[in-house]
């Protein structure tokens, strides 16, 4: 199952870009023999200012065609990492052939693309700067397919 994160706002060169990276490679090398991955991202930017739906429209062109969509949003459900590993399992098992990850712009995610959202996750109730949920959503993708594969990563 192909894995993508489609995010507003272009990530530049630094730490963030870097982590990203890191558990980018470690959840495609992970993730290779349990038929998850790879992991790509999509970017996208409203150059014209157009708001939260300017930007729905941009992430849902984005969106793989039949993909499970899942938004990162604060009112999502707050899952435990081996909880978030069986979701992505279950959808693999099922036969999906794409999770596309939605993280909004600094006003988060319209109404009207939440409304159309298969699943959301809460990184809980704390609102997190969007650079910083992306290197979280990598990590956890790395920290499910560890724990998929049985790895000594994730510890509880």
């Amino acid at each position: 199952m192909r894995v993508h994160l489609c995010a507003v706002g272009r990530l530049r060169a630094g730490p963030e870009r870097d982590l990203i990276d890191d558990y980018r490679t470690r959840f495609d090398r992970t993730g290779r023999a349990l038929a998850l991955g790879p992991f790509s991202e999509h970017e996208v930017e409203d150059k014209k200012g157009g708001g939260m739906e300017a930007e729905a429209e941009l992430l849902a062109r984005a969106l793989p065609a039949g993909a499970v969509l899942v938004t990162l949003d604060e009112r999502g459900r707050v899952l435990s990492s081996p909880e978030f590993a069986d979701q992505l399992a279950k959808w693999r098992d099922g036969g999906r052939q794409d999770v596309a990850f939605v993280i909004g712009g600094a006003d988060g995610i319209a109404p009207s693309l939440r409304a159309r959202a298969d699943f959301s996750i809460s990184f809980g109730r704390m609102v997190w700067p969007h650079m910083l949920v992306r290197v979280m959503l990598a990590e956890q993708l790395y920290r499910a397919a560890s724990i998929l594969a049985g790895a000594p990563y994730h510890r509880a």
